[in-house]
């Protein structure tokens, strides 16, 4: 928790917080342009307008995911000004609504603190795809040449059929597919390694926070069963609240559990699948191979039953 287990105080950062820091800060945060619409707006229509064009649509997603951390990163400030609120709202009522918000706010707080976590893991991911955006603009001055090779040689061919340039450039063609075969070759390996990379970062950080999220839901349902409803009757007092232990331990409880989760010991079981890994790349004509084995072996039994009648003795058959 990045907080006592208090809204009203704060305290210093412990020794597993300074042997543990948090990730680097995501590079969408503090925009010169802010966070506002019209910063939004105008990424989103100058985005893959520049560059070399077979970049330019995985640049353009680039863009559009860092207009989105800073949407995440506004919802994870606001989350704590909510937290930050409900503790100050609270502090007026009743002893057990006083702390049972101030407990909340503590949680909703640290909600805060994970969202902003997440935005700077989510941006991992998106510098990954940043390479693969720069490996497909390295290749596209390979792709103009071979191409502008080739309208050269059509263009002489149709103009001037016994030109000496033609046999010269291609020539250079042939070279020029070489070199091509080669980055293209590159740009396919470099896509598959950093795509699958990329996505990783994107899929275990979402679960780490998505898990934790569920960690501090439940222990904000248990904050919330220290608080006393059944109604009274005018002039009723109700009884004195003595859960500042418990609520306390419940918030510890919570830091305990957000502390030593990690994927390996993740809540969440592996997703079930109805199809394996060797099933999606199987063979086509494999299915057609196993009906034509049941085939035969059903006629092998048969031919074997078959056998067994023509061997019994007469008395048995009639």
């Amino acid at each position: 928790m990045h907080r006592t287990y208090s809204m009203r105080d704060s305290r210093a950062p412990t020794a597993s917080e300074l042997a543990n820091p948090p990730p680097p800060p995501s590079t969408a945060k503090k925009s010169f342009f802010g966070t506002g619409s019209i910063a939004s707006i105008i990424r989103k229509q100058t985005a893959g307008s520049f560059g070399p064009e077979l970049s330019r649509k995985l640049a353009q997603l680039i863009k559009i995911e860092k207009g989105l951390e800073r949407s995440m990163e506004v919802v994870a400030n606001e989350r704590r000004l909510v937290a930050k609120q409900l503790s100050i709202w609270g502090e007026d009522n009743d002893d057990d609504v006083s702390d049972v918000t101030d407990k909340l706010g503590v949680l909703l707080y640290e909600l805060g603190e994970l969202q902003d976590q997440f935005v700077d893991k989510y941006d991992l991911y998106r510098i990954t795809l940043k390479s693969i955006r720069d490996i497909e603009s390295s290749v596209q001055p390979s792709r103009n040449r071979k191409q502008k090779i080739t309208d050269e040689i059509a263009h002489l061919k149709y103009k001037d059929p016994q030109s000496p340039k033609i046999p010269v450039l291609e020539q250079e063609l042939v070279r020029a597919e070489a070199e091509s075969l080669v980055a293209e070759a590159q740009l396919s390996n470099i896509t598959r390694e950093k795509l699958k990379a990329a996505y990783l970062y994107q899929l275990d950080s979402l679960r780490e926070f998505s898990e934790k999220e569920a960690l501090i839901a439940g222990y904000g349902k248990a904050l919330l069963e220290l608080l006393d409803d059944a109604p009274v009757t005018p002039g009723e007092t109700r009884p004195a609240y003595d859960g500042y232990e418990a609520s306390k331990q419940i918030v510890i409880d919570c830091e305990s559990a957000l502390g030593t989760w990690t994927l390996d010991n993740s809540y969440v079981k592996e997703p079930t699948m109805s199809l394996r890994h060797d099933e999606i790349y199987a063979d086509p004509e494999q299915p057609e191979d196993h009906e034509d084995a049941a085939d035969h072996e059903e006629q092998a039994d048969a031919e074997a039953q078959w056998a067994g009648h023509e061997g019994e003795p007469e008395a048995e058959k009639n």
